[in-house]
């Protein structure tokens, strides 16, 4: 049966239930090589028919109408054709957070919530909290909008490069009820940074794959989500260098770093850290499949 066959226009005559699309597409899916192809079908289906997933199990034998079909039919093609389904739906999930997601931005996933946990934590040890954040290459902003909720901060100061990556954060602040809290400034780094500005926390997601393995992504990450959030430079530590080097001078006394690194990169991070000579307590934290993911430094 040919994808064509759930739309209106064929005439065809069949009766497609809720239970009947989600296995046929699902199937679909599957054959053009998406991951998660049942489950990507149930939040296309949901998005089609404006219901939550939970709907679509309490009416599995509803019929689906023209309309219905065609809205689906849509959003299956996109998918198939290996639009990230956070694109599709132009929303996502980070932890108490749904953010606004669509190509200007780098997709929010899970590790990051390491990262984001990391720093929570180390903030619950200290008498006055995270204080002053700086969120480096922020992106959607799911990190600094993270923190500036769940953690006891002063100020979350949030930089990007891109200017239309910094209106989805910002846009993501307001939908999340921190923007009075965040500062937001356009610039690459610290380039938007006072040198005698100065937090106690820089935390970054930096782009960290390595040029090189642009041919091992998925379709998914290389055809749709933007390369400068993602590629850093011939051995992926370029970027990752620069934020190690100038962190220092803006970060006060104890005041704490966090970066999320590539898998296999966390000894070379550590490395690059410690021979600044100017940190401490340097700790690295598994991610939920157990690879080390994240290195944290306090300043001397």
């Amino acid at each position: 049966m040919e994808v064509a066959n759930i739309s209106p226009d064929t005439g065809d005559g069949e009766s497609w239930s809720i239970k009947r699309m989600i296995f046929w597409s699902a199937e679909y899916l599957d054959s053009k090589g998406v991951e998660n192809a049942r489950l990507d079908a149930e939040w296309l289906l949901a998005e089609a028919l404006d219901m939550d997933r939970l709907q679509l199990y309490l009416q599995y034998d509803r019929l689906l109408n023209l309309v219905e079909k065609s809205a689906f039919k849509s959003l299956l093609l996109r998918r198939a054709a290996r639009e990230p389904l956070q694109y599709i739906l132009g929303n996502t999930s980070f932890r108490e957070l749904n953010l606004l997601t669509d190509i200007r931005v780098l997709i929010p996933r899970q590790e990051t919530e390491v990262l984001v946990e990391s720093v929570l934590a180390w903030g619950s040890e200290q008498e006055g909290g995270l204080g002053r954040v700086l969120d480096l290459g922020t992106g959607s902003g799911a990190i600094g909008i993270s923190l500036a909720l769940e953690g006891k901060c002063s100020q979350v100061v949030a930089t990007d490069v891109k200017s239309d990556a910094l209106a989805v954060a910002i846009n993501n602040a307001k939908r999340n009820g921190v923007k009075d809290r965040m500062e937001f400034r356009s610039g690459s780094l610290f380039d938007s940074i006072n040198s005698d500005e100065k937090f106690q926390v820089i935390v970054s997601n930096p782009p960290y794959i390595p040029d090189s393995e642009v041919s091992l992504l998925q379709p998914e990450v290389v055809e749709w989500e933007p390369a400068e959030a993602l590629f850093g430079g011939k051995s992926g530590m370029e970027i990752m260098k620069e934020i190690i080097i100038e962190a220092p001078k803006n970060l006060t006394s104890k005041g704490l770093l966090a970066l999320e690194c590539g898998l296999g990169q966390s000894e070379q991070v550590v490395s690059e850290i410690e021979a600044t000579e100017t940190f401490s307590e340097v700790m690295t934290h598994r991610d939920l499949n157990g690879r080390e993911r994240v290195v944290t430094a306090e300043r001397n």
